[in-house]
């Protein structure tokens, strides 16, 4: 899905070329927009198969080094308390669940403004074994272009209201 995305941006790209000089700015513009909002749609994706195969390594790595996740009353900050939080607390990790998550696609949101832009999605947690939702969990993100790279600056989860 990645590799067919980039290659119509790319076939976008030069049919933009094609057109009056004075649209390339505007038609540059929105297709930078459109890269950085699949970008950032990333982060959830990367989230979700982190959570699914337990790799904290990969979640940590959708953060900022100084990233903040806010989990009810307690916030985790920078690289080091964020693995911990992952490895230790959260409940999609924990070796004895047996748990996939995934986001309904309608219940994403991105924004985009230059380098900094918004993330909403949630996370169903859904017991493999059993098929019984066990947990919803919404994430309200703040996110950066970092070195060319977007990764959440602040992570805001609680609890989400099941609703179509």
């Amino acid at each position: 899905m990645r590799r067919t995305l980039l290659g119509c941006m790319a076939l976008a790209w030069v049919l933009a070329g094609c057109g009056a000089s004075a649209d390339t700015a505007a038609q540059t513009a929105a297709l930078q927009k459109t890269a950085d909002t699949y970008a950032i749609a990333q982060i959830e994706a990367n989230w979700h198969k982190a959570a699914s195969e337990k790799n904290v390594d990969l979640i940590v790595s959708l953060f900022a080094n100084n990233g903040v996740l806010t989990v009810g009353p307690t916030s985790y900050t920078g690289k080091a308390q964020l693995r911990d939080f992952f490895a230790t607390k959260a409940g999609s990790f924990k070796p004895e669940n047996h748990w996939i998550s995934e986001t309904p696609a309608y219940k994403i949101r991105v924004t985009v403004n230059g380098d900094t832009g918004t993330l909403y999605f949630e996370c169903h947690y859904v017991d493999v074994d059993t098929r019984v939702l066990k947990s919803v969990v919404a994430a309200n993100d703040t996110v950066a272009r970092i070195n060319g790279k977007w990764l959440i600056t602040k992570s805001l989860t609680g609890t989400a209201v099941l609703s179509p």
